[in-house]
C-alpha cells in the first residue's frame, strides 16, 4: 500500500489586518515636468487629473521604501515581523532581477521566519498578490501574508517623453493579511490578455543595452552618447479604450463573486492610473453617491503596483473607509491584466 501524503490545512476565512504605506517628501509639480516637455499644467490635469507626483531621493530604494510600508501595516496589524510566513512584493521598479526585493525587505524588517518572492504584474500586483494572500492563509502555508506594491519610477521614467512624462510617481503601501473568524476577502477575479502585451512595455530590452556597449566596445571610438536607457511606454489612447470599457465588467464580476451587489459597497479602490478613467468606472458600476471612489491619483500620479494600496491606505488613515466597510479593489494594466477582489476594510 502506497503510504499517504500529508497536507497542511489553514484558516476557513482571511481578513486583511493592518495597512501602511511610504510617501516620498518631494512634490514634483506639473510646472516642474513641463520644463522637459511641450505641455502645461492646464493639459496634464485635463487629460489625468495629476497635479502633482511623489519622488523619491537618489538613495531611497525600492526596498527601502517597501521595507516603511510593511514596519507601518505590521505595527497596525498588531503583530510582529517575526510573525509573518510569507512576504510578496509586487513592483515592476526593482532595478535588479537578481537577488529579488521580496528578501531583502523580509531580511530589513525582521521577518526572519518569511519565506519571500516578488510578483510581477505591474498596475494589477497589489491585487494579484491579495489573491495569492488569501490562497496561502487558507491552504497553511503561511498564517500572516505581507503583501507590498512598490515602485521607484523616477528611475525609469522618461523626463522627455510627452506622452508618459507627467503620468508616473514613486511610493509603497503594503497589507498585512491572516486567518479571520468570518470572510474578510471575497474570491479573486484575475485574468490576462497577452494580445495587448505591448500596449505598455519596456522601450527596450537588456539584450539591447549590452549589444549596444559591446559594439561601442569593439569599435574603439569615442561615444559622443550613451545607449538609449530603457524607459517605460504606452499606447496611451489603446489602454485608456481598454481600461474604461474592459475594466467595469471585470469589476462586477469581482462583486458577484463576492455574493454582493454594487449597492453594498461602501468604498471603491481602482487603480490610480488616470481620473478619467476612475470616473468612467464609476460611471459604468452605477455607483451609489455614497460610495467613497479613491482618487490619490491626483496627487501621487501613477504608481502601478504600489497605487491600490496607497490610495487604500489613505482613505482608512483619513477615516473615509471605516472598519468594517466593504471595499472593491481593482487593479490593471501592463500585461495586459487585471485583478480584483472585495475586501472588509480594517
Amino acid at each position: 500500500m502506497t503510504a499517504r501524503l500529508a497536507q497542511r490545512r489553514g484558516a476557513e476565512f482571511t481578513r486583511i489586518h493592518g495597512l501602511g504605506d511610504y510617501r516620498p517628501r518631494r512634490v514634483v509639480t506639473n510646472a516642474e515636468i513641463c520644463e522637459l516637455i511641450d505641455s502645461s499644467d492646464e493639459w496634464i490635469k485635463d487629460r489625468s487629473g495629476i497635479a502633482t507626483r511623489l519622488q523619491a531621493e537618489p538613495q531611497e530604494s525600492v526596498v527601502d521604501m517597501a521595507a516603511e510600508a510593511a514596519r507601518q501595516a505590521i505595527e497596525a496589524a498588531g503583530i510582529s515581523a517575526t510573525d509573518v510566513g510569507l512576504v510578496l512584493l509586487a513592483t515592476v521598479t526593482h532595478p535588479w532581477q537578481t537577488p529579488a526585493a521580496a528578501p531583502m525587505v523580509a531580511h530589513a524588517i525582521g521577518a526572519t521566519n518569511a519565506s519571500a518572492f516578488d510578483l510581477s504584474a505591474a498596475c494589477a500586483g497589489f491585487c494579484y498578490g491579495l489573491a495569492v494572500a488569501d490562497d496561502a492563509v487558507r491552504a497553511g502555508s503561511a498564517e500572516y501574508v505581507l503583501v507590498i506594491g512598490v515602485e521607484k519610477f523616477s528611475d525609469f521614467r522618461d523626463p522627455q517623453d510627452r506622452s508618459t512624462a507627467f503620468i508616473f510617481g514613486d511610493g509603497a503601501g503594503a497589507a498585512v493579511v491572516g486567518p479571520s473568524q468570518t470572510p474578510g476577502i471575497s474570491p479573486s477575479v484575475l485574468g490576462a490578455d497577452g494580445s495587448g502585451a505591448m500596449q505598455i512595455f519596456q522601450s527596450r530590452p537588456w539584450t539591447e543595452v549590452r549589444r549596444d556597449w559591446e559594439e561601442m566596445a569593439r569599435s574603439g571610438a569615442v561615444p559622443t552618447e550613451l545607449p538609449a536607457w530603457p524607459y517605460i511606454a504606452m499606447e496611451g489612447p489603446s489602454v485608456f479604450r481598454w481600461a474604461v470599457y474592459s475594466m467595469a465588467p471585470v469589476a462586477k464580476q469581482a462583486i458577484a463573486a463576492a455574493g454582493l451587489q454594487v449597492s453594498d459597497l461602501d468604498v471603491f479602490v481602482p487603480h490610480q492610473a488616470n481620473m478619467r478613467i476612475i470616473d468612467a468606472l464609476a460611471k459604468q458600476l452605477r455607483l451609489p453617491p455614497e460610495v467613497v471612489v479613491a482618487r490619490d491619483v491626483v496627487d501621487v500620479a501613477n504608481t502601478s503596483a504600489a497605487s491600490v494600496p496607497l490610495a487604500f491606505t489613505r482613505l482608512v488613515r483619513e477615516g473615509q473607509a471605516k472598519s468594517g466597510d466593504l471595499a472593491l479593489l481593482m487593479g490593471f494594466g501592463a500585461g495586459l491584466a487585471w485583478a480584483a477582489q472585495v475586501v472588509v476594510v480594517p
